[in-house]
């Protein structure tokens, strides 16, 4: 059955009809009338712990967890992203990696919206600062063996590493799991310039949340901050979340590396997407959640990691850096599709992945109205685009 859906161009302004077959964009065209709602390509997160409750580093998660945070995830406009396992033992990495490609296999939904999975740790720094809320006593030196017994869990999804290349076995690694095929990304790091120059010589290509997970105090220069951005071997993630950089900060950065080699991450945890108060979680222990998506340790302003959405990321950037939604997008749609392979963009021939929103400036969020992703359902098996325009009629139902 077609699909078809009509919303305005952020990057035109014009107002577009796009017709898809269910799995792929057929065509698009000029609509010869105002139309009030955004139209843009689904977005695309690298970077996902958790979020609305499910938390994918958790003790006995299952493949029902995963399910449901694709659902979650696609209420607010994310429909490809790389679920990230964190820091643990390895026996706990392995029953999480399985989890998740138990999951694909059972559901063609979540194997659409996981490309790949994103392993950040446990090769980092394991010093104050860089390691963040990493676990010490789990942080270890690189092993391409470990990789070895990770892809054996998991098929082979594992398709990012963040690692910190301070060491002569993590350059091993970068060069290898390049090799391989799989993205080496630097990140918690307190590696000099000249090793993150021989991380990017091996094959590092990503910087992952470029401006976190580093020491309170840094040389003025040389740092491994400058080292980075100056890089331009390097794609940089970042965390436009208000709460990660200041505005200032991500301004710089950006301009600095240039927004075509950089990209939106929301590095959210499971306690994104809920409601504010006090949690107890097991990376963090006794933790406050904000009315503005800051997550602190209790009565501390210390952050406990990230708890808003990309949609929010991509306000949040645009009001940041000064940006059009367009390039606010961008830098959460077509810069991180084309890491992944052939999302985010909207040609024919690309997947139907369609988010209509409303948005305006000074909003802090894209208002996700209805959603468009080849098999992504609600949990009485009706379309979620559907269902969402049922809930509130000035969201319109997509045929």
């Amino acid at each position: 059955m077609a699909i078809v859906v009509e919303g305005r161009d952020p990057w035109s302004g014009r107002s577009l009809r796009v017709t898809a077959d269910g799995c792929r964009i057929e065509s698009i065209e000029s609509v010869g009338r105002a139309l009030d709602l955004w139209l843009a390509p689904g977005l695309v997160d690298l970077q996902v712990n958790g979020f609305a409750g499910h938390d994918l580093n958790a003790e006995n998660v299952d493949p029902s967890t995963v399910v449901d945070l694709v659902r979650s995830l696609a209420q607010v406009g994310v429909t490809t992203f790389a679920p990230t396992i964190i820091t643990a033992t390895e026996q706990h990495i392995i029953d999480a990696l399985r989890v998740v490609a138990a999951a694909r296999t059972a559901d063609p939904m979540v194997a659409r919206a996981i490309p790949f999975l994103h392993l950040e740790g446990p090769f980092l720094s394991g010093e104050d600062g860089p390691r963040g809320a990493h676990a010490i006593e789990r942080i270890r030196p690189a092993d391409l063996a470990e990789l070895d017994r990770w892809q054996a869990a998991c098929d082979g999804l594992v398709g990012m590493v963040t690692l910190s290349p301070h060491g002569v076995e993590a350059l091993n690694f970068v060069a290898e799991a390049s090799r391989r095929g799989v993205r080496c990304a630097i990140g918690h790091t307190h590696a000099n310039p000249e090793q993150i120059l021989q991380a990017v010589d091996a094959g590092a290509r990503y910087s992952t949340h470029l401006g976190n997970g580093a020491h309170a105090t840094l040389p003025r220069h040389p740092n491994y901050i400058w080292s980075q951005l100056a890089e331009d071997r390097l794609t940089a993630g970042f965390i436009a979340d208000g709460h990660h950089l200041p505005a200032e900060t991500f301004r710089a950065m950006l301009r600095a590396k240039d927004p075509a080699r950089a990209f939106l991450v929301s590095d959210a945890t499971a306690l994104a997407g809920m409601p504010p108060g006090r949690y107890r979680t097991a990376v963090g222990g006794d933790v406050e959640l904000s009315e503005d998506g800051r997550l602190s340790l209790s009565g501390t302003p210390f952050l406990a990691g990230a708890a808003r959405s990309l949609s929010d990321g991509v306000a949040g950037a645009v009001e940041m850096a000064g940006l059009t939604l367009a390039a606010g997008l961008d830098l959460a749609s077509a810069n991180p599709g084309r890491i992944v392979g052939d999302r985010g963009v909207l040609r024919p021939g690309s997947p139907a992945d369609l988010i209509l929103f409303r948005w305006e400036p000074g909003m802090t969020t894209l208002d996700i109205r209805s959603v468009v992703a080849s098999g992504v359902r609600d949990y009485d098996g009706e379309d979620l685009a559907t269902r969402r325009a049922s809930e509130d009629p000035q969201r319109p139902a997509i045929p």
